[in-house]
């Protein structure tokens, strides 16, 4: 099954959100300061993340990166 992946980003609040499927009123779990992640409440299966302060701490990106608990693996269509 394929899902889509959607990208906001609110420069106002300097916050980005990336979801894979349909965002949800699920729950999302601060795994730092800046980085929260958002997960299915029946099965605890990782589904979006959401980063604070985003323009400052994508100065590092690979910092952002390497705090999340996914890995991604782009193939072609």
């Amino acid at each position: 099954m394929t899902k889509n992946m959607e990208i906001r980003y609110d420069e106002e609040a300097d916050y980005l959100e990336i979801f894979v499927g349909e965002p949800r009123e699920d729950y999302g779990e601060h795994i730092s300061e800046d980085i929260v992640i958002f997960k299915y409440e029946n099965n605890d299966q990782l589904y979006g993340v959401g980063i604070f302060n985003f323009k400052k701490r994508a100065a590092n990106l690979s910092d952002v990166l390497s705090k999340l608990p996914v890995s991604i693996k782009i193939e072609p269509a």
